[in-house]
C-alpha cells in the first residue's frame, strides 16, 4: 500500500532527494567514504555548500548584499539570534501562533518588545488586521506560516522598518521579494531538507549596529565570514538541502511550487467545505496552503477517532491535528503530490458515504 506523508515536520521530501542522499551516505562522490563520515573541510564538500547557496540565491532571486548561511539549532535558536544581531532599543512582533509567541519571548531578554497585534483571543484561527508598527522599532518580526493553526501570510508586507520573517514552513513555496526583508530564516525540515540544518538569509549592511558585543557563535558575521564553516556544520542535512534545491529548479522553480500549492489547497479546502462531516478551523481569507487544518462538525465529533483510523489504514500518514487545535492537519509541502491530496479527499468522501 502506498503511503502519503502529511506530517507537519519533519515531513515529506521528494523521493529522488531521499534516494540521492542515501547513495551519498553509502559512498560520497566515489570517495569510498560515507557522507556521514567525511570532514566538512574535505575538498569535495565545499562545492556542496557553494552550490546550495547559489541555488537559494537563484531560486529566490536574492539581490546583491545578502548572505546565505547554514546553521544548527533550528528556528528556535534564531528566536534568540535575531535580537542578538538586530535589537538596539525596541522591537515589534506580530503574534500569530505558538512559534511567533516563542520568538517574541526571546526578544524580551534584550529590552522593550511591542506586540503589534495578536490572534490569541480566537486560538490563532485568523490573522490580525488593521495593525500598525511603531516607527521607532529596530525591526518587525513575523511568522509567515503557522504550522499548528493553519494560517499563512502569503505576501511580502510593506513596512517602514527592517522586516524579519520566520519562513520555516513556507520557504520555496512561492516567489519572495527578498529586498523587502532584513532577514529570513527557518528550520529546514519542511520544504528544504531533512531536520538538522537551519537556513538564514541576511542583509549584510544591517549587521554590526547593536552597539554591543555579540557572543561569537551568535553573531551572523562570524558565520558569513567563514562560509557556514566556523564550526562543524550538519553535513548530511546540507547535502539533502542541495538535492531538494536541484529538484525545485528542475521542476519549475518557486513559481511552479506556488502553482502546485494553490492546486492542492483548492482541492482539499473545497472538499472540507463540501463534506457534511468536516469544517475548517481558520478564517477563509487566512487559510494556509501548507498546513490545512480541519475538524469534525459538532454533530459528528464522535467520529474523529474512527476517521483517523480509517484514513491511516488507507495510507494517510500524519494527519492528526496538533493538540492545540485537535481534529486533523494535512501538511501539503512542495513534495506532496496532487495525487496524494486526491487520495485523502477520496478517504473523506468514502467515510462520509459510510456515515
Amino acid at each position: 500500500m502506498k503511503k502519503y506523508n502529511f506530517n507537519a515536520g519533519p515531513s515529506i521530501l521528494p523521493r529522488e532527494v531521499i534516494e540521492n542522499t542515501a547513495k551519498q551516505i553509502l559512498d560520497f562522490n566515489g570517495s569510498g567514504l560515507s557522507l556521514m563520515e567525511i570532514s566538512h573541510r574535505a575538498k569535495d564538500f565545499q562545492p556542496v555548500v557553494d552550490e546550495a547557496v547559489a541555488l537559494i540565491k537563484e531560486l529566490l532571486q536574492i539581490p546583491e548584499g545578502y548572505a546565505v548561511i547554514f546553521l544548527g539549532g533550528g528556528a528556535s535558536l534564531q528566536f534568540h539570534m535575531v535580537p542578538n544581531n538586530f535589537f538596539v532599543k525596541k522591537a515589534a512582533y506580530l503574534n500569530t501562533g505558538t512559534w511567533a509567541k516563542k520568538a517574541l519571548k526571546e526578544a524580551k531578554f534584550f529590552g522593550e518588545v511591542v506586540e503589534v497585534a495578536s490572534s490569541a483571543d480566537k486560538n490563532y484561527s485568523y490573522l490580525p488586521k488593521g495593525w500598525s508598527v511603531p516607527e521607532d522599532c529596530d525591526y518587525f518580526h513575523i511568522t509567515s506560516n503557522n504550522t499548528i493553526y493553519g494560517t499563512e501570510i502569503r505576501k511580502d508586507l510593506d513596512v517602514k522598518m527592517p522586516l524579519i520573517a520566520d519562513m520555516s514552513s513556507d520557504i520555496f513555496s512561492r516567489p519572495i521579494d527578498v529586498a523587502k526583508y532584513a532577514c529570513i530564516y527557518g528550520g529546514a525540515q519542511k520544504n528544504l531538507a531533512m531536520a538538522g540544518v537551519t537556513f538564514v538569509i541576511v542583509k549584510e549592511d544591517m549587521l554590526g549596529k547593536t552597539g554591543r558585543e555579540i557572543p561569537t557563535m551568535l553573531d551572523y558575521r562570524t558565520h558569513i565570514e567563514k562560509g557556514s564553516m566556523f564550526n562543524t556544520p550538519p553535513v548530511v542535512p546540507i547535502y539533502s538541502a542541495l538535492e531538494t534545491l536541484r529538484w525545485i529548479k528542475k521542476n519549475g522553480g518557486v513559481e511552479a511550487m506556488d502553482k502546485l500549492a494553490h492546486e492542492r489547497a483548492d482541492l482539499l479546502y473545497a472538499e472540507i467545505d463540501r463534506n457534511k462531516l468536516f469544517k475548517g478551523t481558520v478564517a477563509e481569507e487566512d487559510r494556509s496552503l501548507m498546513n490545512i487544518c480541519f475538524i469534525m462538525n459538532d454533530e459528528y465529533k464522535d467520529l474523529e477517532k474512527p476517521f483517523f483510523e480509517f484514513a491511516t489504514e488507507r495510507g494517510m500518514v500524519g494527519i492528526k491535528g496538533h493538540r492545540s487545535v485537535g481534529g486533523f492537519r494535512a501538511s501539503c509541502y512542495n513534495a506532496m503530490s496532487v495525487d496524494g491530496v486526491k487520495e485523502l479527499i477520496a478517504c473523506m468522501k468514502e467515510f462520509e458515504d459510510k456515515h
